[in-house]
């Protein structure tokens, strides 16, 4: 399918109910728009930046975050769940294992629950531990009877 090339300059528009369809929107500058509730499928967003943006209530499935970088955001109430390194046959698969590490800095993660983690090999290094339990077992205590 040939695409048609025209370069649009919205300003004060509403556009709301609009469909997108085999479009090529590279290289966009998005600034001061509303898309509540917009649904964005099949879509390469590889290397898009977002600034100051309201995700709450967003939905992320069947993604990859390879290599992307989140700080400063508020995740009270976000949920990860089944968040997988990838298998033979998938893009980004390396059959050694080594990956860069997944990394947590400077966050508070308090009353955070991890369940049914893959944890083997995971550092933890200058963090308050207060109240850590690993299946119901205080780590601190754990930390004070070997020492």
């Amino acid at each position: 399918m040939a695409l048609k090339i025209q370069k649009l300059d919205l300003q004060s528009m509403d556009i709301s109910g609009s469909m997108w369809n085999e479009v090529n929107a590279e290289s966009l500058d998005i600034e001061n728009v509303s898309l509540a509730k917009t649904k964005i499928n099949n879509v390469n967003m590889k290397d898009m930046v977002f600034n100051d943006v309201n995700l709450s209530g967003a939905e992320i499935q069947h993604a990859n975050f390879t290599h992307a970088s989140i700080n400063s955001v508020h995740l009270y109430g976000t949920e990860f769940r089944n968040i997988v390194l990838p298998i033979e046959g998938e893009a980004n698969y390396q059959a050694d294992g080594q990956y860069k590490p997944i990394k947590f800095e400077n966050c508070d993660l308090t009353n955070g629950q991890l369940r049914k983690c893959n944890l083997s090999n995971v550092e933890i290094e200058d963090c308050d531990i207060s109240g850590l339990k690993i299946n119901g077992v205080l780590v601190e205590e754990l930390l004070k009877r070997r020492a």
